[in-house]
C-alpha cells in the first residue's frame, strides 16, 4: 500500500472515530490554495478542524509534534476560507489526532489519541 493510501486509511479511522464520539463528519480533505484540512467535523458546539498525523511509533517523536508552526499558519488560514464559504454558529476548534499503526493498515494494534484544541489562531 502506498504512503497516500495509508494516509487515507488514517483519516478514514480518524473520521470513525470522531462519529463513534457523537462528532458529524462535515467535509473530508478541504483543500485550497492556502492548504489542507484532513477532517470537518462538527459537534453540538464546536466545527473542528482536524489534522491527522498517522506513524507507526513514536519513536522519533509523537506525531503531533509533526504539526509544525507552520503546517499550523496553513490550516488555520485554509479553516478561514472555509468559514468564509459555509458559515457557522459554531466555536472554531483546532484538533489532532494522532494514530499509531506498528503493522499499518492491516489495523491490529492500532492507538489513537484525539488532542482536542492542539492549537490556537
Amino acid at each position: 500500500m502506498e504512503k497516500r493510501e495509508i494516509g487515507a486509511w488514517g483519516e478514514r479511522k480518524a473520521a470513525s472515530y470522531l462519529r463513534l464520539h457523537g462528532y458529524k463528519i462535515v467535509c473530508m480533505n478541504y483543500s485550497c490554495r492556502q492548504g489542507e484540512i484532513d477532517v470537518i467535523a462538527e459537534n453540538r458546539k464546536y466545527i473542528v478542524f482536524v489534522e491527522v498525523k498517522l506513524r507507526k511509533t513514536s519513536d522519533h517523536g509523537e506525531a503531533r509534534e509533526f504539526v509544525t508552526y507552520s503546517k499550523q499558519r496553513r490550516i488555520i488560514t485554509a479553516a478561514q476560507l472555509y468559514l468564509q464559504q459555509h458559515e457557522s454558529e459554531k466555536q472554531p476548534r483546532f484538533d489532532v489526532i494522532e494514530i499509531y499503526a506498528p503493522n499499518g493498515a492491516k489495523g491490529f494494534g492500532v492507538k489513537l489519541n484525539h488532542i482536542e484544541n492542539a492549537f490556537e489562531v
